[in-house]
């Protein structure tokens, strides 16, 4: 056993930090690490927060973190923030936001860079998840960068996707059209102090009439005012109530089962790019790259060439 592995089950939190420096770096000891603490794995309620830039995701994560430490259970925050395509770094504000809970040792919270992800969530974050869950979280919270069309992946983590809206947000049937509010399994109206209310959970509920009406869960749509710790209560009791429902309807173990399917075929696209990737940079296909450069032949031949080729080495 590797001794972070150790240090995470034991509750270390500079181990389960060190393990996820070693996770977004890619050192050595990753795969290692994650093999054996994958046993340990699967017991956290997995929370989803996603929703358009300016919601309030952040605030009303920080409330919900003290909401949850009241009941006494240790909860883990994973914030994806943006990484600049120019620079390759992130802000990182959330870390900022939440300054409240800094000496608190029974949160880890930790902000993550999207590295160039599409889907708003970082190639890292379900590893990184996965060692909050083996250091003993009760709950785990996944904040989005703010959504947009393919900013989808924390439905492919979460048990439970909350969406964050509020009445300056604009139009619902737009958020619908932007597939954001397919994804969610309850909805919070944050801002709820602010004009518009009103109007805008009848676009939700009219919505759910249109896409949900036959679903087996329909979404509930619960009102929040974050920073003043108003609907903690409901937001929490509707989270529980889709738990539950995962639970005795048994798509809870089909999502996850799906999940973990998926997750094999991405380590595997992953390993085949970084080895093709190798070979490129090795002089490998030099040639027929520079072809395509000089528009000599089609990257799509060429592409296929280098896949037959490549598979038939067996490599």
């Amino acid at each position: 056993m590797h001794e972070l592995t150790g240090r995470i089950l034991a509750g270390d939190v500079r181990g389960a930090a060190r393990a996820i420096t070693c996770i977004e770096n890619d050192y050595p000891e990753r795969t290692q690490v994650l093999r054996e603490i994958f046993p340990h794995t699967g017991r956290a309620k997995l929370i989803g927060i996603t929703g358009a830039p300016g919601a309030g995701k952040s605030s009303l994560v920080d409330n919900l973190i003290g909401y949850l430490r009241s009941m006494e259970l240790k909860v883990g925050v994973v914030a994806v923030d943006p990484t600049s395509p120019f620079t390759g770094g992130a802000l990182l504000g959330d870390r900022v936001r939440m300054q409240s809970h800094a000496l608190d040792k029974g949160v880890f919270i930790r902000s993550m860079g999207t590295r160039g992800s599409l889907g708003g969530l970082s190639r890292n974050t379900r590893d990184a998840v996965r060692v909050l869950d083996a250091y003993g979280c009760d709950v785990i919270l996944i904040e989005t960068v703010g959504v947009g069309q393919s900013e989808l992946d924390v439905m492919h983590i979460a048990d439970t996707t909350v969406v964050v809206l509020n009445p300056g947000g604009g139009d619902a049937v737009q958020a619908f059209k932007a597939g954001i509010m397919e994804i969610a399994d309850l909805f919070v109206i944050n801002k709820a102090d602010l004009p518009g209310v009103e109007k805008l959970q009848v676009e939700v509920e009219q919505m759910l009439d249109l896409a949900k009406h036959d679903a087996p869960w329909r979404p509930p749509v619960v009102r929040t005012v974050s920073i003043e710790s108003r609907g903690l209560d409901d937001l929490w009791n509707a989270i529980l109530r889709h738990q539950a429902y995962l639970v005795e309807s048994g798509e809870g173990a089909a999502r996850r089962a799906k999940h973990l399917k998926d997750e094999v075929l991405e380590i595997v696209h992953d390993q085949l790019y970084r080895r093709m990737l190798q070979s490129v940079e090795a002089g490998a296909f030099a040639d027929a790259l520079e072809d395509v450069a000089q528009r000599v032949r089609d990257p799509y031949t060429v592409a296929g060439q280098i896949a037959d080729s490549w598979f038939q080495q067996g490599r």
